[in-house]
């Protein structure tokens, strides 16, 4: 195999491609043309000897050799950034770009404000804050940090544990006037229930009482959404009752546009977790962010340690 064709310059430009899926659009961020994108991409290709990208008129994609390239390119990419970072003095370490990866609802009311406070204090820093509820591939997707809520599986990541996210059953005060309190648990079935579809399980609710007795409880609904903001939404207009965590809401409890009900009772609590890809962990303005949202979510309504 011929290397003379390999550098960390085209592996760039490769990875650049295949994330954007289209050359002129790398040509013009790059500040090339687009000939030497072409150019750069034919040697690398000639270079490891198999076809990486597939090409149409509109868009270029991966091959399957491709995919597996680009996911070593990302941690070649990676493992030479972070020599670089640690070459540097102090003083220029704290700057350079940060992904960020967020449950979406608590990106939007919380975690983006955090950001802003983080860059004001380290404006060399750039940050990329994607807003997302899927468990993307952190390494495929070039993310440094995620916070997540729920259970995780077993996973290569650095794990933070932030605590947990504690839940309130509520609902508006115009849905109530109509539909009448619920006073014990079993009074949750014939109530009109915001459902999440994109957890398992929110066709019911487990509850454990003030004394350590535990509930489940089938509900209904016919509102079902699958982003926390727009529950937020639906419950706050009184178009039903449910679960929620206390972040999200706490603003509206305050005002009365929403009420805590069956207060003896509480859904259990979630997760929240903070996870590093390894080879980033020591990268300075990785660990001063990760620094800092571990240190700010603690103080997040209804946030608890373990």
């Amino acid at each position: 195999m011929d290397n003379t064709g390999l550098s960390l310059d085209r592996m760039r430009t490769f990875v650049r491609v295949a994330e954007r899926g289209n050359l002129s659009v790398v040509a013009r961020e790059l500040g090339v043309g687009q000939s030497t994108v072409t150019r750069q991409l034919n040697e690398l290709e000639g270079a490891v000897g198999v076809p990486l990208l597939s090409r149409t008129t509109r868009r270029v994609t991966l091959t399957d050799e491709g995919s597996r390239y680009y996911a070593n390119c990302l941690q070649v990419l990676r493992l030479v950034e972070q020599a670089t970072e640690e070459a540097r003095n102090a003083r220029r370490a704290a700057a350079g770009a940060v992904r960020i990866s967020c449950t979406a609802a608590l990106g939007a009311m919380h975690v983006t404000r955090l950001i802003f406070e983080f860059q004001d204090q380290h404006p060399d820093i750039s940050v990329d804050l994607n807003l997302t509820d899927e468990r993307i591939d952190l390494v495929r997707e070039g993310v440094d940090v995620a916070l997540r809520l729920g259970p995780l599986a077993d996973s290569s990541m650095k794990l933070h544990g932030l605590g947990k996210s504690h839940r309130l059953l509520v609902g508006a005060p115009a849905y109530f006037s109509v539909h009448g309190r619920p006073e014990r648990p079993d009074d949750l079935s014939r109530h009109e229930t915001i459902i999440m579809s994109n957890i398992a399980g929110s066709d019911q609710i487990a509850l454990t009482s003030r004394h350590g007795a535990n509930f489940t409880v089938p509900v209904n609904g016919k509102l079902r959404v699958d982003h926390g903001l727009a529950a937020r939404e639906a419950l706050a207009a009184g178009r039903g009752m449910g679960p929620t965590h206390l972040w999200l809401v706490h603003d509206l409890l305050d005002n009365g546009q929403l009420e805590v009900v069956l207060e003896d009772y509480r859904p259990s609590p979630v997760p929240l977790s903070l996870l590093i890809v390894p080879e980033r962990s020591a990268i300075a303005r990785v660990r001063l962010l990760t620094d800092f949202l571990v240190a700010e979510i603690s103080k997040l309504p209804g946030i608890r340690p373990s």
